[in-house]
């Protein structure tokens, strides 16, 4: 990939997610990045080609590192214990991989946009049934209920910390969850 696009599409992601897609305009991205305004068109025709590469980038990077996280789990307990101390392991800002804890920047940005059936919205749909899936993968045994349980209470917990700073959240999810499987 040109050097020029990574720089844009990195920059793009961390101002973003820091401050929210539509409070950051192309003219900070530039200044940030230091690249000039005509190579930036000449990679992306518009702000919303840089908001859907940013998004796949940060897709690309929290799904390595969700995967990575989930690798080795023995049992569906065990999966679920990796699950929820990698996401509070995130939420305290241990986790150089995916930067500052700002909450889902996949939640955030569909929230930022009204239409369900943008390019936007669309995306953010597709990477939440992508980290489903790779859960679904994880899973010793094939149970629909249970995955859903997690996937569901997962998505809580990440809406949970940011929103109340309870960091915690994902200890009471590891018992709910094993509540039920026990």
């Amino acid at each position: 990939m040109n050097e020029k696009r990574q720089l844009l599409i990195e920059t793009a992601l961390i101002l973003f997610y820091q401050n929210g897609i539509n409070s950051v305009g192309i003219n900070e991205v530039l200044k940030v990045s230091g690249v000039a305004k005509k190579t930036l068109y000449s990679h992306f025709d518009s702000k919303e080609a840089l908001i859907l590469s940013a998004l796949e980038h940060r897709h690309e990077i929290f799904t390595a590192w969700f995967a990575s996280k989930l690798d080795g789990a023995s049992n569906n307990q065990d999966l679920v214990e990796r699950l929820f101390h990698a996401l509070k392991s995130w939420f305290k800002g241990s986790e150089p991989t995916l930067g500052s804890f700002r909450g889902c920047f996949f939640i955030n940005s569909s929230a930022e946009f009204s239409d369900q059936n943008s390019e936007i919205a669309l995306y953010c749909q597709k990477h939440k049934q992508e980290v489903k899936n790779l859960i679904e993968q994880k899973m010793s045994n094939e149970d629909s209920l249970l995955l859903d349980a997690i996937y569901i209470m997962k998505e809580g917990a990440i809406t949970t910390a940011y929103m109340s700073g309870n960091h915690d959240v994902t200890d009471q999810c590891i018992k709910i969850l094993n509540s039920k499987m026990g």
